[in-house]
């Protein structure tokens, strides 16, 4: 279990990220968007939409780039890329969408788009 300090700096990651989305043109869907209630939960850190895209965003506060990547192992990037699909057939969606990872190091962000 992650201490309370390293909850609240994820939350204020999710928090930048989220600005930094907004400046690009991106409109906040969903924050911390849980699916599969009592079965492999996933919870997608963010969901936003800009025109015809939908991205969902995974948000990795670390000391440096390659901690943030080491920090998605293989069964939690499957598990994402299953909530985005229940995410995408409940809303229908047939436009397109793609999975992306904010980094934020510090200060310093770092957005990988189509990357899980």
């Amino acid at each position: 279990m992650r201490s309370k300090t390293s909850y609240s700096k994820g939350l204020f990651a999710e928090f930048l990220a989220r600005n930094y989305l907004r400046v690009h043109g991106f409109r906040i869907l969903h924050n911390r968007y849980i699916t599969g209630r009592n079965t492999h939960r996933a919870e997608i850190d963010i969901i936003a939409r800009r025109g015809n895209l939908i991205i969902f965003v995974e948000v990795k506060n670390r000391p440096d780039i390659q901690t943030a990547w080491d920090a998605i192992t293989p069964s939690q990037a499957r598990r994402l890329r299953a909530a985005a699909g229940t995410y995408l057939s409940r809303v229908r969606w047939s436009d397109d969408a793609r999975f992306d990872v904010i980094a934020v190091c510090g200060w310093r962000i770092t957005w990988f788009k189509n990357a899980i």
